[in-house]
């Protein structure tokens, strides 16, 4: 229904509309630059439930529009304009799957002959395509969450339900899980024992792997809240860190402008450049055995997390944070105290009444001390 009515919409203003059919996310971006597309819109929850659908839009080039482009377009939607003269066409546009599955195999050129991996696709689009490029590299396949009804996206299954998966591959044969969310651009992992690795620790994997091959191609750009022992683990190994706001679209710009090639978010949104210009979940899990090169993924060792405390905190303006003279003065504080073990991380949601308090230390318990005391202070100065 929601695609009909897009494609009807771009027709009635001119556009010719070409329907690729259930794909990633990730697959419009990479077929909208080999097909020299003008734009590419994806219908998709992400990795939300099924009503909160939404639209995503990618350049011809492949990247997200930027965010006067789409305040252009959300301008037009409140005051479209008049149907165009000679409306345009719509085609189904053959073979897209297909060519998706190609590029990733021509790009991974991996031999997974004998590894056996369990796949969550979160009921969503990677339920056909993910298995297929698998098998094909030779893996076996477990599938998991793989029977999409239109409304079972992301409902206790995928990379926002990652335990589902931790406990399956626990207690089976497989080596190694993915779990993709609703729309594919996001990834996380899980060992054979069932513990998960996030974003930060596949883009430590990653980064410290090409770097090691003299393949990085410069650093890595990651946001404000990737663990502090990824930036540890990269000082290691001697790799650059650019960090960015929250947001694909920040990480992304970044690597425009230092030309590099890898970056990403906790979440398991993990772009490669030298692939296509947007996170995509099934490159990012190849990316990852690739780094692995036959090692099971527990004995990998790419970085030490440290103990990690997030509290939202319910607040009137969340604006009004900047100005909060002495919560400021405590994270000075707080941060110099933790300095060379932690720190301290307090931002405004960018979409909700919140102010959200992000500790990281040496132990679980002095990072929920610290967190708990610096939230009771945002409660009392902005409550």
């Amino acid at each position: 229904m929601l695609e009909s009515a897009l494609a009807a919409g771009v027709a009635e203003a001119g556009g010719d509309v070409l329907l690729g059919g259930i794909l990633p996310t990730p697959a419009a971006a990479l077929l909208s630059r080999r097909y020299g597309f003008d734009l590419a819109a994806v219908v998709s929850a992400s990795h939300n439930p099924f009503h909160d659908n939404g639209i995503k839009l990618f350049a011809g080039d492949g990247g997200k529009l930027d965010d006067e482009t789409e305040a252009q377009v959300e301008a037009l939607i409140r005051r479209p304009p008049p149907p165009a003269a000679r409306p345009g066409r719509i085609t189904a546009l053959e073979a897209a799957e297909q060519d998706y599955v190609r590029a990733l195999a021509d790009h991974f050129r991996l031999d997974l002959a004998g590894l056996r991996v369990a796949l969550d696709c979160a009921n969503g689009a990677t339920y056909r395509v993910a298995a297929e490029i698998f098998t094909r590299l030779g893996a076996e396949v477990e599938g998991l969450a793989d029977r999409p009804d239109g409304r079972n996206i992301n409902d206790g299954c995928g990379s926002t339900s990652i335990e589902a998966l931790a406990a399956h591959v626990a207690g089976s044969a497989a080596e190694i899980g993915f779990a993709f969310d609703g729309d594919g651009d996001r990834v996380l992992a899980v060992d054979g024992d069932g513990r998960v690795f996030d974003g930060d620790e596949m883009i430590a994997l990653v980064a410290a792997d090409r770097a090691r091959r003299g393949a990085l191609g410069g650093g890595v750009a990651v946001t404000v809240m990737t663990n502090y022992g990824f930036h540890q683990a990269m000082e290691e190994a001697g790799v650059e860190v650019e960090v960015t706001k929250v947001g694909d679209r920040y990480v992304l710009a970044a690597l425009k402008e230092k030309g590099w090639a890898l970056g990403g978010e906790q979440s398991g949104h993990i772009i490669a450049t030298d692939y296509a210009p947007t996170g995509d979940g099934i490159a990012a899990a190849l990316m990852t055995l690739q780094a692995l090169d036959g090692r099971r993924l527990g004995e990998a060792g790419a970085m030490e997390k440290l103990p990690q405390r997030l509290i939202n905190v319910d607040v009137a303006d969340r604006e009004a944070i900047a100005g909060a003279e002495a919560v400021w003065a405590a994270v000075e504080r707080t941060n110099e105290e933790l300095r060379g073990h932690g720190r301290v991380l307090i931002r405004p949601s960018g979409t909700e009444p919140l102010v959200r308090v992000m500790v990281e230390a040496e132990t679980a318990a002095e990072a929920d001390r610290i967190c708990g005391e610096l939230a009771d202070l945002v409660r009392a100065e902005l409550g």
